[in-house]
């Protein structure tokens, strides 16, 4: 960090850095006592100055702080034994994860792995999945029924639809044949 003996001007600098415009001649005025930084600019400036205990160095002994009373061995010592408590894991916080949810509609009628289901845009229901079980490009989803396409796909099992208008050989789609819906393979042999 910096050493205490810092210019004005160089002081100044380094709060613009922070983001915050001010004048040498205000860093003056707090050195004689004729004003006083705000909370925020005082926590800046300690920051800047490598002053990490503001308790410590403006008033003392903080006797909230275990480490005050303390020798630079024993607070060295101290944090062997935090770096310790760390490094076994068993005493970190644990932290909230965020789960990104995103919102897909599910298509109530099944499409068919067997004999075939009337397919109508019929009554659908939008769910809200975690993005990571969802392949990137699904636009709905379908419930199939019946077990033709085992073990690719169970009956029951919600199937991830990216909606397009063709599919290539070899690749699984929904297909339409004489009003019903399927879940097939396309297997062109031409």
């Amino acid at each position: 960090m910096y050493p205490f003996l810092l210019l004005q001007q160089d002081l100044a600098d380094e709060l613009a850095k922070e983001g915050i415009t001010i004048s040498y001649k205000a860093i003056s005025n707090w050195e004689r006592n004729l004003a006083e930084p705000s909370v925020t600019i005082f926590y800046k400036v300690c920051r800047i100055l490598g002053v990490t205990n503001m308790y410590e160095a403006y008033f003392g002994v903080n006797p909230a702080d275990p480490f005050s009373s303390l020798t630079d061995e024993g607070r060295e010592k101290a944090m062997d034994y935090i770096n310790l408590l760390h490094a076994s894991g068993m005493y970190e916080k644990q932290t909230a994860k965020i789960i990104p949810f995103r919102s897909i509609d599910i298509f109530e009628n099944a499409v068919s792995a067997g004999t075939g289901n009337f397919l109508v845009d019929g009554p659908k229901e939008t769910v809200h999945i975690d993005e990571s079980i969802l392949p990137e490009d699904t636009t709905f989803g379908v419930r199939i029924s019946g077990d033709s396409m085992e073990p690719e796909f169970h009956d029951g099992q919600i199937a991830w639809v990216l909606q397009q208008e063709s599919v290539a050989n070899g690749e699984i789609g929904i297909f339409a044949l004489n009003g019903e819906a399927y879940i097939k393979k396309l297997q062109n042999d031409k």
